[in-house]
This record gives structure tokens, C-alpha cells and sequence, in this order.
């Protein structure tokens, strides 16, 4: 067998000394816009929620850059096992495998729902019902399925240099671009209200999807993008 193929398949294997241990729910977890996984303990718990209360430090209902870069920069330290400063590829391959394996496309899940989700008859598979905000049959990946931001990898995608490594640096500056795509309206800061606007539809079982006609605007293109100041 090839060298490179072999290698490919160690790349792609988790860590043996380190054991998957997950515990899995029939409802589907929140993702941060750091990637971070927060996951029901409970039918009634609002997982988002768990998530902004931890980040809003000063526990005013506001959600300011800085406190974004603050719980930004913690999810950092707790990635980077070796504290060299750098989430480095084999820390990524842990994160994907152990901390938060349900943003693996293809990867068992169900939409984000307050209450469990049905269970699908013997032998079926799950359905990926996650839809545009326009209700549209475009369907989300990796960690977009239960994010804010439709991000499939949020940790990897703030390696801006492609180096395969990401630093503090870039992750700052992550938190920095994330806080203005959820700050449509450049306010400064972000009310558990105007995050609750930006979740995405919930899929409802039994329901059709909404398909777009040949000559509608597609309103997935164009969407606002950071202005670094």
C-alpha cells in the first residue's frame, strides 16, 4: 500500500490514547461561534443560553467584542493541551474527534429543538433537515447545523494564514470578525434577544421542505461580510 495513503489514514483516525467519550441525547447541541459544544442535560434546557450567560461575563444581558474575544480566548487555552500557544493539527484532530464530533459531516444528529427529537423508524438514518434562513432546501454542514454563523469548522477556519496551525492571534481575530457577522446592525453589542433571531429554523417532523423557485433571488449570496476597521 502507498506511503502517502497510509499516512492519509493515520491523519484520519483519532487518537487511541485518547477514547471518544460522548454522551449522546436525541436533541442536538448548541455550537458556539468558537466551535465550543454545549449539550442538554434536560429536555427544557436552553443550551445557547448556557452558552451566553458564560460568555457575558458581567451579567448585564449584553454580549460586547470584548467579552466575545474573553470566552474566545478561554475555548483557545482549553484546545491547546500543550499551552505552546498554538492549536496544532493533532489538537485539531482531538477537538473534531473528541470534543465535538457531531460537526463531522455525515455524522448522526437532529436539528436544534428545545424537546426530543422523534425517533426515526428501525433502520432509518436521520435526516439533515437543517435549512436556509430563507426556508429554502439549502441544507447546512459540520457545525453550521447548530450554530449561529454557518461556520462547517469553526476552529479550523480561523487559521487565516493556511498554515495549519492556529494561533492566539488569529483566534482573536476570529472572535473579532464572528462578533460583527452577528452584529448586523453595528450596535457594539448582542442581546440574548438578538442572537435568539439569528438561530436558524427549526425543523419541524413530518414537515415538507419550502423549495425556491428557478427565478427567486437567492438570498444565501451576498451576505454580509466583516469590514476590518
Amino acid at each position: 500500500m502507498p506511503l502517502f495513503f497510509l499516512l492519509a489514514l493515520a491523519a484520519a483516525a483519532p487518537p487511541d490514547d485518547h477514547p471518544i467519550m460522548v454522551t449522546g441525547h436525541s436533541w442536538a447541541p448548541f455550537i458556539s461561534p468558537f466551535g465550543e459544544p454545549f449539550r442538554a442535560k434536560k429536555t427544557d434546557q436552553d443550551t445557547m443560553g448556557d452558552w451566553f450567560r458564560q460568555a457575558d461575563r458581567d451579567q448585564d444581558g449584553l454580549l460586547t467584542p470584548a467579552e466575545m474575544r474573553a470566552d474566545g480566548e478561554r475555548f483557545f487555552a482549553l484546545l491547546d493541551g500543550d499551552g505552546n500557544g498554538l492549536i496544532e493539527p493533532e489538537e485539531l484532530v482531538e477537538y473534531e474527534w473528541e470534543v465535538a464530533p457531531e460537526i463531522q459531516v455525515g455524522s448522526r444528529w437532529r436539528a436544534p429543538s428545545s424537546a426530543p427529537a422523534l425517533p426515526a423508524s428501525k433502520g432509518e438514518r436521520p435526516k439533515d433537515d437543517s435549512r436556509g434562513s430563507d426556508g429554502s432546501d439549502y441544507e447546512r454542514q459540520g457545525a453550521g447545523r447548530y450554530a449561529l454563523l454557518n461556520i462547517p469548522e469553526p476552529v479550523a477556519s480561523a487559521d487565516a494564514n493556511f498554515d495549519r496551525a492556529i494561533s492566539l492571534a488569529e483566534f482573536r481575530q476570529a472572535a473579532a470578525d464572528r462578533f460583527r457577522l452577528l452584529d448586523g446592525t453595528d450596535k457594539g453589542q448582542l442581546s440574548f434577544t438578538d442572537m435568539e433571531a439569528l438561530r436558524p429554523p427549526q425543523f419541524v417532523p413530518g414537515s415538507k421542505r419550502k423549495k425556491r423557485a428557478r427565478d427567486a433571488t437567492d438570498a444565501r449570496v451576498g451576505q454580509r461580510l466583516p469590514i476590518s476597521r
